[in-house]
């Protein structure tokens, strides 16, 4: 059974959805002890850091606990930035911190047609030499959507890249059994699908 987390900021009728077709049993837990006993964790998102405030020390100790126990955790999007120490969108908002670095702001350039916000499809693009179980069978240059104006950096936990302009930021990450994906893999066609039936095979 799969928690999809609903902080009031998640894009959760696509994720359903995307998961409702791959015959994933999940639930959207009302209060933080209903993660107790779950296979995996979903920690969607769009929108503001500061949204993430709603995820309160009892969802925050909860989340850690499943984490610590060896759940799976996915964060998408907004819910990828979470993992990191936090994100100077809202510098008042710590992240959860199971990932070192903090997030910044996409610089873009006008007078180059590089806009912020970043919309549209791009393509993944892994580190030399990196495996990644969440990225299994998705070939490298992968196209997937995004819509974001923050991202994480690239560190050693960066196992997909992308580019806008001239900036390069994690596309998407893995430490262990945490996941982040800065694209939407529920609006991803099917390498979106793919992936998430990755994270659903770790789960297992």
């Amino acid at each position: 059974m799969i928690a999809l987390v609903d902080y009031k900021a998640g894009n959760l009728t696509s994720v359903r959805k995307a998961l409702g077709t791959l015959g994933a049993a999940f639930f959207t837990p009302e209060s933080s002890a209903e993660l107790e006993g779950v296979d995996g964790v979903i920690v969607p998102g769009v929108g503001h850091f500061s949204s993430t405030a709603h995820l309160d020390a009892g969802w925050r100790q909860a989340i850690e606990g499943r984490v610590l126990a060896g759940v799976p955790l996915l964060g998408i999007c907004v819910g990828m930035q979470w993992l990191f120490e936090g994100s100077e969108e809202s510098p008042d908002c710590p992240g959860l911190g199971v990932l070192p670095g903090h997030c910044t702001r996409l610089a873009g350039n006008q007078a180059a047609g590089v806009k912020v916000p970043h919309v549209g499809w791009n393509a993944l693009v892994p580190p030399a030499g990196a495996s990644s179980r969440l990225l299994a069978g998705v070939a490298p240059g992968a196209q997937v959507y995004f819509t974001h104006s923050y991202a994480g950096p690239v560190t050693n936990d960066c196992v997909a890249a992308t580019t806008h302009g001239t900036e390069t930021f994690s596309a998407a990450v893995e430490r262990g059994k945490v996941f982040g994906v800065q694209f939407h893999p529920e609006k991803s066609s099917d390498v979106g699908l793919r992936i998430l039936t990755n994270f659903l095979e770790v789960c297992r």
